[in-house]
């Protein structure tokens, strides 16, 4: 089974931007459904973007012109750049991967990278 691993974190001022990074330990040739998820403090896990293998992307609305999703197979790297961040950014990111949505959302959880937007 393919490990992911998130980086790319840190403290960044409103409008600025960071580059996530999601590093795997194998081939993510064959993972159709890569995306990145977010959770707040007190909120709920929620999905940010995915990408498929086909180059299909997908934005939640509230990061929908600020963000973008892109792999790169070669590298098995998975990477989120956003622009643009806002306070309500701040939370901790996570990188999944499936063969499809629905198995993307299931399965445990790596450690995450940390997204702290403040002045």
């Amino acid at each position: 089974q393919v490990q992911l691993a998130e980086s790319g974190g840190g403290l960044v001022q409103p409008g600025g931007s960071l580059r996530l990074s999601c590093a795997a330990s194998g081939s993510i040739s064959g993972i159709n459904a890569m995306g990145w998820y977010r959770q707040a403090p007190g909120k709920e896990r929620e999905l940010v973007a995915y990408i498929l293998s086909g180059g299909f992307a997908y934005y939640v609305a509230s990061v929908k012109g600020r963000v973008a999703i892109s792999r790169d197979n070669a590298k098995n790297m998975v990477y989120l750049q956003m622009n643009s961040l806002k306070p309500e950014d701040t939370a901790v990111y996570y990188c999944k991967g499936g063969s499809n949505v629905v198995e993307m959302h299931s399965g445990s959880w790596g450690q995450g990278t940390q997204v702290t937007v403040s002045s």
